[in-house]
């Protein structure tokens, strides 16, 4: 299951975001600049929740995988995040994170829960952008790993036992450990319910 795909010219068409804890705007450095306002959102897709649970009814995390995805920043360094993305007309945040884990790892899952809420500063064409993205967990319904949108370099299946240390933003590192929280529970539900992973 640790399967993973890389582009071939490793290119990037999204800018790299340097991210900040929102603060005041008078604070902020380039305070000058025009200010947007965007809202994003995302998720962790999780394969093997209820294939987790043990017999005891105890969890164990290394048998529960999670779909990343990597883009190269300015610098060539492959960076891992959450799949994420905007927010279409007339969205919820549901549909929008179901509809960017798709476009962004080629798998399809559907939201079982809220994960948490981010919002950060960065500065991009000349103009300061203040970025909302809501996080979900969802249960992988089907599909095959594939890197053909143009903004992902590379997507990759990995235990969620690993998730927190493979992340590259603190902030989608601290919702990893709320999700590592809450994950033996939506385990035992899904168990409960009999709902096995497609395969």
């Amino acid at each position: 299951m640790n399967q993973r795909r890389r582009r071939s010219n490793g290119s990037s068409s999204r800018p790299d975001q340097r991210r900040s804890p929102a603060r005041s705007v008078q604070q902020r450095d380039h305070s000058e600049l025009p200010t947007s306002v965007e809202t994003s959102a995302g998720g962790l897709v999780l394969s093997g929740l209820a294939e987790a649970v043990r017999g005891d009814g105890s969890v164990d995390l290394s048998r529960m995988y999670v779909a990343l995805i990597g883009r190269l920043d300015r610098r060539g360094r492959l960076l891992w995040s959450i799949p994420k993305g905007h927010i279409e007309p007339d969205e919820s945040h549901h549909t929008t994170a179901e509809r960017e884990v798709w476009e962004e790892t080629g798998v399809s899952g559907e939201v079982v829960s809220d994960l948490g809420t981010i919002d950060y500063w960065f500065v991009s064409e000349g103009r300061r952008i203040h970025k909302t993205v809501h996080h979900h967990l969802l249960r992988y319904v089907d599909g095959d790993l594939n890197d053909e949108d143009p903004e992902v370099t590379e997507v990759a299946w990995l235990p969620v036992s690993n998730l927190v240390e493979r992340l590259a933003y603190a902030d989608e590192r601290k919702l990893a450990r709320q999700a590592h929280d809450r994950l033996p529970d939506l385990a035992r539900a899904e168990a409960k319910a009999g709902r096995r992973t497609p395969r």
